[in-house]
């Protein structure tokens, strides 16, 4: 049966920033089994300066440059007649906060495309027309959208199926259940006096399931207890 890959457009001013985090571990692993088609954009390419800028002043005056709205709907333009994509997601600080429920309804989408910002943020009318989705990764602002933006492709790509060797990993992750993952361990049983609990020893699997819970929930209880509201 034909497997059609996840296919991942990116638009952006620096694809060199992207070009790292794909090209080794999970992400790498996940392009050469085509199991998803990372696609890098370069905005400049589509701007009609002859300087090929693609920001210009904001109405209204004030401190910062804005990315134009021609280049970037030029670009959305062309891609769009080409498929149809699940979501435009725009990379911005007051987008929604990226959490694991968005990456898992993310994951089961077919076609995406990302917009990184840049400067003090894109045209509204951008936001306006094509995005159907904005995204943060925090309370905090970065100099561009690239590295949010890969953050969001690696959370989204490793749960993709055929990605990760166990397909069970990613649905023990922390968040998955609204908790944290609990403490794990390896060989050696004793390091330094210090003992692997005996239950994860035992072979008993009800134990070590339940065992686990009861250390997720003392961890999320401790740690972030927001996540148990």
């Amino acid at each position: 049966m034909y497997f059609c890959p996840m296919r991942i457009d990116i638009i952006t001013l620096h694809p060199e920033l992207l070009e790292s985090p794909f090209s080794v571990s999970i992400l790498k692993r996940a392009i050469d089994k085509k199991l998803v088609n990372v696609v890098f954009h370069q905005l400049r390419d589509y701007s009609d300066d002859k300087h090929r800028r693609v920001d210009d002043t904001q109405y209204g005056g004030g401190a910062g440059m804005v990315m134009s709205v021609k280049p970037i709907s030029a670009l959305l333009d062309k891609l769009l007649s080409e498929r149809t994509y699940d979501e435009v997601i725009y990379m911005s600080p007051d987008g929604h906060r990226f959490e694991q429920s968005i990456a898992n309804q993310l994951s089961t989408c077919s076609s995406l495309i990302i917009l990184c910002g840049h400067y003090k943020g894109i045209d509204q009318r951008i936001r306006d027309v094509y995005i159907t989705k904005e995204i943060s990764i925090g309370d905090f602002v970065l100099s561009g959208g690239e590295l949010p933006a890969a953050i969001v492709c690696d959370a989204v790509i490793r749960l993709l199926p055929g990605v990760l060797g166990d397909e069970t990993s990613a649905l023990t992750d922390s968040f998955q259940d609204g908790l944290l993952a609990p403490p794990v361990y390896t060989r050696p049983a004793e390091w330094r006096g210090n003992k692997v609990p005996e239950v994860l020893l035992s072979g008993h699997a009800k134990k070590i399931e339940d065992w686990r819970h009861e250390e997720a929930v003392k961890r999320t209880q401790l740690i972030r207890p927001d996540l148990l509201e």
